[in-house]
């Protein structure tokens, strides 16, 4: 399904999973991986990231900043400079709002924001998101269809529908995080791939 359009409900399928229950579960299984093994199976997921087409054909990426058990997303940042590109991070502004801003230097642009989330620091300079070329975006669970599950702010699903039609929204995750079948609202809006340790999920 393109991007920016809402994800077919699945209200009624009684396999499917409501938001609190896959969240659960999801993060449940993130959390009990050792930490060698979330860094063994990170190394795999970015391996896949950094072979995307969308990446290569990208020239303003848009990446969050690891969060709890999420994985560790800074060697594709520090990639992703060394390769010229231009590297952008979210940054909360308030209730189910945030912006994406430049970052050059992750080691003196970069400040615990939100809950000690890494965030551009203040005066780092915003970029528009009609200009960024590919999204990675995270969450605690998500589907074979790529319907997604956030962590409760709202602060994407507000976000992803101001960049580009047809800008690749790709989520990174591990295979523990996938469910069955999410059951997703109206307004929920699906991931254009799903980067995992073992594949890249392209819902039809």
């Amino acid at each position: 399904m393109p991007p920016g359009q809402a994800q077919n409900s699945s209200h009624g399928d009684p396999s499917a999973l409501d938001k609190a229950e896959a969240r659960r579960r999801a993060l449940a299984a993130r959390d009990g991986l050792t930490e060698h093994e979330r860094d063994r199976l990170a190394e795999a997921v970015r391996a896949r990231a950094l072979a995307l087409p969308e990446l290569a054909a990208a020239g303003t990426v848009m990446l969050f900043a690891s969060f709890r058990t999420e994985l560790d997303t800074m060697p594709i940042a520090e990639w992703v400079l060394r390769t010229g590109k231009s590297l952008c991070l979210p940054r909360v502004l308030g209730p189910r709002r945030m912006a994406a801003y430049r970052v050059t230097d992750l080691g003196a642009d970069l400040a615990p924001g939100k809950w000690d989330i890494p965030e551009p620091r203040e005066g780092s300079p915003e970029v528009p998101p009609g200009v960024i070329d590919l999204v990675f975006v995270p969450g605690s669970a998500f589907d074979e269809e790529g319907r997604r599950c956030g962590y409760g702010g709202g602060f994407y699903d507000n976000y992803l529908p101001l960049t580009r039609p047809g800008t690749p929204w790709v989520a990174l995750a591990f295979e523990a995080q996938l469910v069955p079948r999410i059951d997703c609202e109206g307004h929920d809006l699906p991931v254009t791939a799903i980067v995992t340790e073992e594949r890249v999920i392209r819902p039809g």
